[in-house]
C-alpha cells in the first residue's frame, strides 16, 4: 500500500504519543545480539494469528488469591509445600483440563495458547528433573505431567504452542540478595537453565518461550538484571533446540516482540515493532473468587485497537482449583468465538494500517488488496474524512455484503454508513474498502 501524509484527526491521534501503558514503545530495552535476531518470515506465523490464550493455574489456583499468593500472603516454602501435596488434587486428569482449555481457545477462534509451566512460586508443572527439591506436579501434589498434556493438547485442536516460564523464584533467598547470597543465587540460575532445556527439547515444537521475571528482588527491569541471567547465552542455548522459536524480552535480551501489559486503553499511531497487548479477562491474571471481568464489547474494542495498531492479542484466563474456565470468562470467549467467525477475515493475515488509527474513533487493517476499517464510534465517523491514498477505491461495503456509499477526491476519502447501522452501538462496525491494483 502507498504511502501517504497524516493530516487533521490523524495527525493529532499522533501527537498524543504511543500507547498509554507500562511499556512506551521507545524501542525494545535489553542486551542484544544480532546472531539471536529472527527474520520477518519467521514470525510471519504469529503476526498472521493475531490472538491467543493465556493460561495461569498452579498450587496459587487452590489458594484463590491471584498468582503472587506466595509472596503477598506470606507463605514459607514448607507451608506452600504442604498445599501443593495436600490441597492440589483436581478431580479430572491432565488431559482431560488441557484439552478443555485448548478446546475453549479454539472455539474462541484464537489461533495459539500459552500456559504457564512455572510462576515465580517455583511449582514446575512437568516432571521436571532440575527442579529445586522437586517442587513438581509430577512429583508432589497431582502427580501429573500438566506441560505434556498441554502440549499435546494443542497439537490436537491445530494451535501453535507457547510456553511461559519464569527464571526467578521465590524459594531462594539469592533471589532477594544475589549479590550477597551468591551461593543461592547461582542455584537458582542453574534451576532456570536446566529446566529451560528441559523445556526446550522433551515437548515437541514450542514457538513462544514467554519468559517473565527476569528481574531481581522485585527491583529494577529484566535489562537491569541481564548482567545476572546472562541472557545471550541463554538464548543461544535456547535458539540451539527450537531454532525458530520466539521469545519475549524478559529474560534481558531484547527479545523478538515487545509485550504490553495490563488492562490500560491502546491509543497513538501504528507501532513499528512486533509487539503484543497481554491482558486477563479478569481483575488477576490467577484465580480469584467472585473476580471482576472484562465485558464483551470492552474486548471486541481492545482487540480491533491492537490489530489497527499491528499488534497481536493474548488473552489470560485464570481456571480454579479444579482446572475449569470461570463461567464469565467461558462466556466472553463464547461471544469472542462467534464474532470472529463473522469478522475474522479483517483479523486474521492482516498488517495495520494503511490509515493511521484516530484514537476511540476509527482504525485500519488491510491484506492485498482491501482495507478493513474499524470504526469503533459512528457518530464521529461520521464526519471523518479519511486522507489521501494514491490507490483508487473501487468497493466499499460492509462484511455482510451491505453497501457503504463513498466518494475519493484530492482531499481524501469518505465513507457513508447505512442509517441503521450509524445508530448501531456495536463495538466494531467494520467496513470493507476494496482497492485497485
Amino acid at each position: 500500500m502507498a504511502e501517504y501524509k497524516m493530516t487533521g484527526a490523524e495527525l493529532a491521534s499522533m501527537l498524543k504519543g504511543q500507547l498509554k501503558s507500562n511499556m512506551l514503545f521507545n524501542g525494545i530495552i535489553g542486551v542484544d545480539d544480532p546472531s539471536l535476531h529472527l527474520t520477518e518470515e519467521q514470525i510471519r506465523w504469529w503476526r498472521d494469528a493475531k490472538i491467543g490464550l493465556f493460561v495461569h493455574w498452579g498450587v496459587f489456583s487452590v489458594i484463590g488469591k491471584g498468582e503472587w499468593a506466595y509472596f503477598k500472603e506470606g507463605y514459607t516454602e514448607k507451608d506452600y509445600r504442604k498445599i501443593a501435596e495436600q490441597d492440589f488434587h483436581p478431580a479430572r486428569s491432565a488431559e482431560e483440563i488441557t484439552s478443555g482449555w485448548t478446546q475453549t481457545a479454539k472455539n474462541a477462534g484464537m489461533r495459539y495458547a500459552v500456559m504457564v509451566t512455572r510462576h515465580h512460586d517455583g511449582f514446575a508443572l512437568w516432571d521436571s528433573k532440575a527442579s529445586w527439591k522437586q517442587f513438581t506436579s509430577a512429583a508432589c501434589g497431582p502427580k501429573a505431567d500438566y506441560v505434556k498434556a498441554f502440549t499435546k493438547s494443542c497439537a490436537q485442536a491445530g494451535l501453535y504452542t507457547g510456553l511461559y516460564y519464569s527464571p526467578m523464584d521465590w524459594r531462594f533467598p539469592g533471589y532477594f540478595d544475589p549479590k550477597g547470597k551468591p551461593e543461592s543465587a547461582q542455584k537458582m540460575k542453574e534451576q532456570a537453565y536446566q529446566q529451560l532445556c528441559e523445556l526446550c527439547t522433551q515437548f515437541g515444537d514450542v514457538r513462544i518461550l514467554w519468559y517473565d521475571g527476569g528481574w531481581l528482588a522485585h527491583q529494577g527491569t529484566d535489562a537491569d538484571a541481564a548482567w545476572f541471567w546472562d541472557p545471550i547465552r541463554m538464548n543461544k542455548m535456547i535458539r540451539a533446540l527450537q531454532p525458530g522459536i520466539m521469545v519475549t524480552p524478559r529474560s534481558g535480551y531484547k527479545g523478538d516482540f515487545e509485550c504490553d501489559e495490563g488492562p490500560q486503553e491502546v491509543i497513538g499511531g501504528i507501532v513499528p515493532i512486533p509487539w503484543e497487548k497481554c491482558m486477563t479477562l479478569a481483575s488477576a491474571w490467577g484465580y480469584q473468587p467472585n473476580d471482576t471481568y472484562c465485558s464483551f464489547p470492552q474486548l471486541i474494542r481492545m482487540l480491533a485497537n491492537v490489530i489497527c495498531r499491528d499488534g497481536n492479542l493474548l488473552l489470560n484466563v485464570g481456571p480454579d482449583a479444579e482446572g475449569e474456565i470461570p463461567q464469565e470468562e467461558q462466556q466472553v470467549l463464547a461471544q469472542l468465538g462467534a464474532w470472529l467467525q463473522e469478522n475474522g477475515e479483517a483479523v486474521y493475515g492482516t498488517r495495520g494500517g494503511i490509515w493511521q488509527p484516530v484514537d476511540h474513533v476509527y482504525g485500519t487493517t488491510w491484506k492485498d488488496h482491501t482495507v478493513y476499517v474499524h470504526v469503533l464510534d459512528c457518530h464521529a465517523f461520521a464526519g471523518q474524512v479519511l486522507p489521501p491514498v494514491e490507490k483508487t477505491v473501487c468497493h466499499a461495503c460492509l462484511l455482510d455484503g451491505t453497501e457503504v456509499p463513498f466518494t475519493q477526491d484530492a482531499n481524501g476519502v469518505r465513507l457513508q454508513l447505512p442509517e441503521a447501522v450509524a445508530q448501531d452501538e456495536r463495538p466494531d462496525t467494520i467496513i470493507k474498502v476494496s482497492v485497485k491494483p
